[in-house]
């Protein structure tokens, strides 16, 4: 007789993956092993149809149907939500997942937007398992009893009441300081845009923005992730063109001020923006037209090509707080037409707050991910955003660390001490 399994969700520095399945038991067990279990999946569409997915994530255009075996990494005794027990009345597996184990992945993009993706599973007892009552055999697993994502709690899907509504996610701050409080505005790359709100931050590790750790340095801050329906740059002609320009400016604009009024304790003086590739463009291009709106902004792999900026738009912008991220291997957006001149002509310009974290490359130095010679995984250049959501950037341009009163800063702590 088949029975149901319960699977965890982390949203890791890859996007969000199945990292455990807990198996309720029909007796208790104090020893297990991950020979005792095999994990098989099915990857579904919205009609529950097999995916044809690229069979890594590098090679897009070779697909295959999305199932198979996903190695079982670690078994234990452990309780329904999937904690280490002495003795339980469940099984956690813990999966291999990652950039090398897609399979384990909770998204894909099969029309180009990612997307979350129905997984069905069947894990089958392949191994001997000693319970309290004895031996047990022939234990199948087959259908869905529940999903946890731990990483997004808190976190609330809605939409604009403005002309142009535009789906969004937010977290409202839980321990807060007394006063306003701030409020951090992401906004996601290409990849990201669509109508399903939680891929804007979960498609990226955007939730480390309401982690405990984060939070602390704000004393509590709102957290706004709107979504496009396409993409930041689309200017109307639904390419990826050098105008420098959105169709959805207004929009998101609206939207912006739409969730402040709605949320009356922010402090409209302690408004951030930032965001990645796409959302990098767009965050420059909000900053640059509504300099007095933002008390900084936090650009990360940012597309806006600098041919595209005034002048006057320098002018208007290099008294303003900034912080750029990038890698110098970027091959998707290239900083030499982006924010390396950008960056220059601010700092010619006279500025004083405006810094640039320059990365050589972007390797894994918090998942434990390795490629296939077992060293630490190395992402394209254009992934910046991932040391930018661990706190890794805080060293500028000129490589020396950025100092508030002598102290030495990340980018994060940097932006919660910014106010206009």
């Amino acid at each position: 007789m088949s029975k149901g399994y319960y699977t965890h969700t982390r949203v890791t520095d890859f996007g969000p993956y199945v990292t455990k399945i807990v198996l309720p038991l029909p007796a208790p067990v104090r020893a297990v092993c991950p020979e005792s279990f095999s994990v098989y999946v099915r990857r579904l569409d919205e009609r529950g149809e097999l995916l044809l997915l690229p069979k890594s994530w590098m090679a897009v255009n070779d697909k295959e149907e999305s199932r198979g075996y996903i190695p079982v990494k670690k078994a234990y005794p452990s309780d329904l939500s999937g904690e280490p027990m002495e003795s339980g009345d469940c099984v956690a597996l813990e999966l291999a997942y990652g950039p090398l184990h897609q399979l384990a992945s909770r998204i894909s993009a099969p029309k180009g937007l990612n997307v979350f993706v129905n997984m069905r599973f069947t894990i089958t007892q392949t191994g001997p398992l000693e319970t309290s009552e004895g031996a047990v055999t022939g234990l199948v697993y087959d259908y869905p009893l529940g999903e946890s994502c731990p990483c997004s709690k808190g976190w609330i899907n809605d939409t604009s009441r403005t002309a142009e509504p535009l789906n969004y996610g937010y977290y409202l701050p839980q321990t807060v300081e007394p006063g306003p409080r701030p409020l951090i505005i992401w906004l996601h790359g290409a990849g990201e845009g669509g109508v399903d709100p939680s891929v804007a931050y979960m498609g990226n590790k955007v939730v480390a923005l309401s982690s405990p750790k984060i939070q602390a340095y704000f004393g509590g801050a709102y957290v706004l992730a709107p979504q496009t329906p396409t993409f930041w740059m689309n200017d109307g002609s639904g390419e990826y063109g050098r105008t420098g320009k959105s169709m959805y400016s207004k929009a998101l604009m609206d939207c912006i001020e739409d969730f402040v009024s709605r949320n009356e304790n922010i402090d409209r003086d302690r408004i951030y923006i930032g965001g990645d590739s796409n959302g990098g463009f767009m965050t420059m291009r909000m900053f640059l037209d509504h300099p007095d709106y933002f008390a900084a902004a936090f650009p990360v792999c940012e597309a806006l090509y600098d041919e595209t900026i005034t002048d006057e738009d320098i002018a208007g912008i290099k008294d303003k707080a900034l912080w750029f991220t990038h890698a110098k291997n970027d091959p998707v957006v290239k900083p030499s037409e982006t924010v390396e001149p950008t960056y220059k002509r601010l700092i010619a310009a006279g500025a004083k707050n405006v810094h640039f974290t320059y990365w050589d490359n972007i390797k894994d130095i918090h998942e434990g991910f390795k490629d296939q010679e077992g060293n630490p995984f190395e992402y394209i250049g254009h992934f910046a955003w991932i040391p930018l959501l661990n706190d890794d950037c805080t060293l500028d341009y000129d490589g020396r660390p950025v100092t508030i009163d002598g102290e030495p800063v990340t980018l994060l702590q940097w932006l919660s001490r910014q106010k206009k």
